[in-house]
């Protein structure tokens, strides 16, 4: 049973054993979890995504996943452009370097907005936030989050749906570790070229 409601060391088990409670409500638990992760940055993504593919299934638990973040993310992004007009002039006075952060992302669209959205640790509640306050097209936000965060989910259950079997098969682990050292230096380029 999870003790508390202390969630700074939350385990993709405790997760998992946490969404069994609400197994009767079916897929929902997993979609909601998900969902409100976008909005609760504390809440841990990864368990949550472990978790859902471990109880669902690696399919249903993909998708579930995936489309309770998009959902999440629009939310946020929606949010923060209908009501952050206000919030956009404050930030534009008070902090110039967010201000560069918010110009740098409306010139490059997409291509941030997808490696950022690919990394299971990326700050994307900052990055929703950042996307709605600036002027980036709502339809670039919307492919680039989806397709981004599909790559971040896909690999996240993929290694997260049989833990005991990626040790037994270090091909799995290698190739997982490769493509995120690759994301890792991509964002490192992305990041070196805005804080340049």
């Amino acid at each position: 049973m999870v003790a508390g409601l202390d969630l700074s060391g939350f385990r993709w088990e405790d997760t998992e054993q946490l969404l069994h409670q609400f197994e009767a409500l079916g897929p929902l638990p997993g979609f909601v979890a998900a969902w409100l992760e976008s909005l609760l940055p504390f809440l841990p993504l990864v368990a949550i995504l472990i978790a859902n593919v471990n109880i669902y299934g690696f399919l249903e638990g993909f998708l579930l996943s995936w489309f309770g973040v998009v959902t999440g993310a629009f939310t946020v992004f929606w949010f923060v452009r209908r009501f952050g007009g206000r919030v956009r002039q404050f930030v534009e006075r008070k902090s110039p370097r967010s201000t560069r952060l918010i110009h740098w992302l409306e010139r490059h669209g997409f291509m941030p907005i997808f490696l950022l959205s690919c990394f299971p640790f990326t700050p994307s509640f900052l990055v929703n936030i950042v996307s709605g306050l600036s002027k980036v097209p709502f339809h670039t936000f919307i492919i680039a989050t989806v397709l981004g965060k599909g790559v971040m989910i896909l690999i996240v259950s993929f290694a997260g749906h049989d833990l005991f079997n990626l040790f037994q098969q270090p091909w799995k682990l290698v190739l997982i570790v490769s493509v995120f050292g690759i994301l890792a230096v991509t964002g490192r380029k992305i990041e070196a070229k805005y804080f340049k």
